[in-house]
């Protein structure tokens, strides 16, 4: 099985400041998602690994089409997330964004030893999805616990998934309420 795909969506904000001073680079957060046809929508099947067999090359595909958007600038942090059309099940999403599709995904960015961060719900065209990104290398580096949002107005469909990976080219700009820097990260996927 492969995946049917109706669109593909980009988008991405540069951050220069939240209200102090700038800082001393933008803070670059892109969000590129699939919006697949749900070949399981309306009814219960047991074995979902046909969600899950081909999610690797949707997850370095993604990957690739993040990176472009951040024109050049390394990943610092990453999320996936997805929607499950009303007609569909969030094991759906979430059968589509296992570690099959993780692993690509880190690969597919440059690495990464961190768990990716996730988010996954049953919704309906329009709605919004807040995905959570965190340090590739160190998930308790706190200066990179961020969130994207992402809204595609005609997606999902009831009988449709939206998979989607957000990235982003660093830390909150005014990241201050201490916990582990990012220079004193042992990059082991923890600390």
């Amino acid at each position: 099985m492969h995946y049917d795909v109706r669109k593909w969506y980009g988008s991405f904000e540069d951050v220069l400041h939240e209200g102090g001073p700038p800082g001393e680079s933008s803070l670059r957060k892109a969000v590129v998602a699939a919006v697949i046809h749900n070949p399981f929508s309306g009814r219960y099947v047991d074995d979902l690994s046909g969600l899950t067999d081909p999610s690797a090359e949707l997850g370095f595909e993604l990957a690739e089409r993040a990176k472009v958007l951040l024109e050049g600038r390394p990943v610092e942090s990453y999320g996936k997330g997805g929607l499950a059309g009303v007609n569909g099940e969030q094991e759906h999403i979430v059968a589509c964004i296992t570690t099959v599709f993780g692993d690509a995904l880190r690969k597919g960015v440059g690495g990464g030893k961190a768990w990716i961060s996730s988010s996954t719900k049953v919704g309906f065209a329009g709605e919004i999805l807040d995905i959570p990104l965190a340090y590739k290398d160190a998930l308790y580096v706190r200066s990179h616990y961020d969130t994207v949002t992402l809204r595609i107005p005609d997606a999902p469909r009831p009988d449709e998934l939206v998979i989607a990976v957000a990235v982003a080219t660093g830390g909150r700009v005014h990241h201050r309420t201490g916990g582990l820097a990012k220079e004193e990260a042992v990059k082991d996927g923890l600390r």
